[in-house]
């Protein structure tokens, strides 16, 4: 074989070493979205229609709350900073980050303007890094707490799928190595820093206060566009039972990590909602109304703003 073509041969292997799992994950996720969206066009095409003549009123709430979040998110990254941000800069930078995580996976688009902006804010770029994780871990928190009490306290509640045992094997298995890996002299170090600027924030009740009381105000803020979309379409389900559905629907699609959730939110939604008994349409009506409030509608504007930030310097 000649050296050409030995190369040749060995180029698609190395390109396959350079595609990351994930991004393959997320071909594949919506390339099956295509096809369940092709397939199913007549119940998509029904849910625009049935949104088109939405109450207005209702969208409009969804917008303010859309908007809410951007506040919440800042208003979250300055507790899990010490020292004190630009407020309007600040601000922007979370709506600019909203529009960078439609185009990264797994928010890395978010984390990316988050960490820039840090660091020219002044913060060491570990620094920056850990206060990023704070935030992020304070979100986790508050997701899984508002998981568990609205599924004991929420009428109409899915129950809890049974576990088997080599379910729980798994999971135990995964939660081993996990600790497996935390102990590793550099995942140790990281956890060790965010650990100490947790303490470092808790130290000061008005930061802790501003994370939690963001990382709340996100995720119900967030669930409260969905509830706003749901009832402007007339779907009859409780707001709690609705915050519910998007909240383990979101936890779901975190576990395939596509742009923005694009595909794996969407169709953990549209199952979330059609499983609590919403007819196929209006379920279809509801996830295209919260994606065009939360992603289609800013992404323009996050981008210019986006932009702006990175011509003056505060990226």
């Amino acid at each position: 074989m000649t050296p050409e073509a030995a190369s040749g041969a060995s180029a698609p292997a190395s390109v396959r070493r350079r595609i990351p799992l994930h991004t393959l994950c997320a071909l594949a996720l919506l390339l099956a979205v295509g096809f369940l969206a092709r397939r199913h066009w007549p119940v998509l095409e029904g849910g625009a229609l049935r949104l088109a003549v939405a109450d207005h009123g209702w969208l409009l709430v969804g917008a303010s709350a859309a908007a809410g979040t951007w506040v919440a998110s800042a208003l979250a990254q300055q507790g899990a900073v010490p020292r004190r941000l630009p407020a309007g800069r600040l601000v922007a930078a979370q709506f600019a980050a909203g529009a960078a995580n439609q185009v990264l996976p797994a928010g890395l688009g978010a984390g990316a303007v988050n960490l820039r902006f840090l660091m020219r804010c002044g913060l060491p770029a570990g620094r920056a890094a850990a206060a990023i994780a704070v935030k992020g871990t304070a979100g986790a928190l508050i997701r899984g707490a508002l998981i568990a009490v609205l599924a004991v306290s929420c009428p109409g509640a899915p129950r809890v799928p049974h576990v088997s045992g080599a379910g729980l094997a798994v999971g135990a298995g995964l939660a081993v190595a996990a600790a497996v890996v935390l102990t590793r002299s550099r995942c140790r170090a990281a956890l060790a820093a965010v650990l100490a600027d947790i303490r470092a924030v808790h130290a000061r009740p008005a930061r802790a206060a501003a994370l939690w009381g963001g990382s709340l105000g996100f995720v119900l803020l967030h669930a409260a566009v969905l509830v706003a979309v749901t009832r402007a379409v007339g779907l009859p389900l409780p707001p709690g039972l609705v915050a519910l559905l998007y909240l383990a629907a979101s936890a779901a699609a975190a576990l395939v990590p596509t742009p923005g959730g694009l595909g794996s939110l969407d169709a953990a939604l549209a199952l979330a909602l059609t499983t609590a008994g919403a007819p196929g349409a209006a379920a279809a009506s509801a996830v295209l109304g919260y994606r065009l409030l939360t992603v289609w509608l800013p992404l323009v504007p996050g981008l210019v703003v986006l932009g702006a930030l990175a011509r003056r310097g505060a990226l």
